[in-house]
């Protein structure tokens, strides 16, 4: 816990804070990544909500209180940010969340990212009728392997 107090100053301080944000994104990069993929489901949304989080995490990190660790204050950005996502492009699309997700969900089997088989397009589509934040416990569960 000490050290990542210390890399929390790293990032706050003006002088290291490039190169720890740097150290920062090595480090996150990939769990978040795949833990908004599972959110939002398409590889290049998915990018786009893992920048804006990174972008949020940057503007915000003198506001960590340090009551978590820094992962999972990071992982609540993710997963607010992949809900707001979801939220706005469903309402400029004119549809419900729930059709967004459905269509994004069509559109995997021909998304040359997803490495998924029949059976998981098909688990998709059964997440998908969860309300939302069953669906997010039953992600990180089974997706994340994440305890309660």
């Amino acid at each position: 816990m000490q050290e990542e107090k210390i890399f929390i100053e790293t990032l706050i301080n003006s002088k290291t804070q490039n190169t720890a944000f740097k150290e920062l994104v090595q480090r996150y990069q990939k769990p978040l990544y795949f833990h908004i993929r599972n959110i939002v489901l398409n590889h290049d949304d998915a990018d786009d909500v893992l920048q804006n989080t990174f972008i949020k995490v940057f503007s915000n990190i003198g506001k960590f209180k340090g009551e978590s660790k820094l992962y999972s204050w990071m992982y609540r950005i993710a997963t607010n940010e992949s809900f707001t996502f979801i939220e706005q492009r469903a309402k400029k699309q004119g549809i419900s969340n729930v059709e967004l997700q459905q269509k994004a969900i069509m559109n995997l089997e021909s998304d040359v990212y997803f490495e998924g088989n029949e059976i998981q397009i098909k688990l998709q589509k059964a997440i998908a009728t969860l309300p939302e934040k069953q669906q997010l416990v039953f992600k990180m569960k089974y997706f994340e392997e994440m305890k309660y």
